[in-house]
């Protein structure tokens, strides 16, 4: 079965977003936040620009250079270590989450200030989470949707953006803020749930669902460095429009394995997680209409459909190397 493009998606209009003055080529830019993302746009933006990479660990310095950037030993949550951000690029990509505790994101307010000492950067893109918009019972959700998150992790991306808004206001900073839904890739997918045989929801009180691939991710980060307006968020989403069970089911067709056990939220309450709980507790379909019309980028994986293909292949090869 062929996953639908979002029926939910209005028809594009001209395009609002402003292509800020400047160029990537050549440029200095900052990744904060050096995880699988990170790794995913690093060899891209390394093409054309100088890239830094902020890292905590010795150990995590050597593979971002063989990707080709500089690592920089620091620590958001150390203040003092970043005072040697100041002024070192003048575009940011902030991939860091807001600490797993505590309300607020003293993470993101310790990189503005950081970044504030001197040498503004010119553009700063955030990766958020839809998790801001809390549960929406299914209905189609554009980005000027109110946030109304319902759990403590949404409630601190929340927080995150707020700062960086504040900010962007007051230095002139232009930001770009990129709300994502599940992030897969073929080295990030669930399958061990699917060989433990974890439930999903039975039908009737299953949820919608929104995914994007880390390869597409990367690349509209990298995108917003140079289009669209102050301030301005978009749903990071592909154009699937499905139901967790369904995500479940074709990720099983794909790798052959059998597909989940459908159950009753009381049942499944017994047997899984807090955290996969809260993700069967809120329902979205996300709109990203803005996405298309003003970052104007060809996902490479359109629809879940195309990113488990090409996630059954790379398992192939992989498979085959090692024979």
């Amino acid at each position: 079965m062929v996953a639908q493009r979002n029926p939910k998606r209005r028809p594009a209009r001209a395009t609002t977003g402003r292509r800020p003055a400047g160029r990537l080529a050549r440029c200095r830019v900052l990744i904060v936040g050096s995880g699988d993302v990170a790794a995913r746009a690093i060899p891209l933006l390394a093409k054309r620009a100088r890239v830094f990479a902020l890292v905590r660990r010795a150990e995590a310095a050597a593979p971002l250079r063989a990707l080709g950037a500089l690592p920089l030993h620091a620590d958001l949550d150390d203040a003092r270590s970043l005072r040697r951000l100041a002024g070192i690029a003048p575009a940011v990509l902030h991939f860091a989450p807001p600490p797993d505790r505590g309300e607020g994101d003293p993470r993101s307010r310790r990189l503005v200030a950081a970044l504030a000492r001197r040498g503004l950067p010119a553009r700063l893109v955030y990766i958020s989470t839809t998790g801001v918009y809390g549960d929406c019972a299914g209905a189609s959700v554009p980005e000027t949707r109110p946030l109304r998150a319902g759990t403590a992790r949404a409630k601190r991306r929340v927080a995150a953006e707020r700062t960086l808004r504040a900010f962007a206001r007051r230095s002139g900073c232009r930001l770009a803020i990129l709300r994502a839904p599940g992030i897969y890739a073929a080295e990030r997918l669930s399958l061990a749930r699917l060989e433990r045989g974890d439930p999903v929801l039975q039908a009737s009180e299953d949820v919608f669902t929104n995914h994007i691939h880390a390869d597409d991710l990367a690349r509209l980060a990298i995108t917003a460095l140079t289009r669209g307006g102050n301030c301005r968020a978009w749903n990071a989403s592909d154009d699937s429009d499905l139901r967790m069970g369904e995500w479940y089911d074709r990720m099983a067709d794909t790798f052959g394995l059998p597909r989940p056990p459908r159950a009753t939220r009381g049942e499944i309450e017994r047997v899984l997680s807090p955290m996969m709980l809260s993700f069967m507790s809120e329902s979205r379909r996300l709109d990203n209409t803005r996405l298309h019309r003003e970052l104007r980028v060809q996902l490479r994986y359109p629809t879940v459909d195309a990113g488990l293909a090409h996630a059954r292949a790379w398992f192939d090869q992989h498979k085959g190397n090692k024979q």
